[in-house]
């Protein structure tokens, strides 16, 4: 079984026992966390397609761990003008262990 989840502006299929991160959510580390956007459930030839989210459908997750992702460098540069500009960032994000999809 798999499901279709939107959460942080993104969307991702998703099934028990996989593990995914996603933008930061605001939960403690081992906290359950309920997924209520749920786009698409499948089973098999058994495809539930929602108008855009289906009713009554969840996904359940605990948080793996909170953290930043790898420093992204952003190097801005104009020739022959002496300006040179460095700059990095690093995302936040949650990490999610799926523990239950009920449709």
């Amino acid at each position: 079984m798999y499901a279709v989840i939107e959460t942080g502006g993104k969307q991702y299929k998703v099934a028990v026992g996989d593990s995914l991160r996603v933008e930061k959510l605001e939960n403690d580390e081992g906290s359950e966390v309920t997924l209520e956007r749920v786009l698409m459930v499948g089973d098999g030839d058994n495809i539930q397609v929602g108008r855009p989210l289906l009713d009554g459908a969840r996904v359940t997750a605990v948080v793996a761990t909170q953290g930043r992702a790898k420093k992204v460098h952003i190097f801005k540069m104009r020739r022959r003008k002496h300006y040179r500009k460095s700059q990095g960032h690093r995302q936040y994000f949650t990490e999610l262990k799926i523990t239950g999809i009920s449709a």
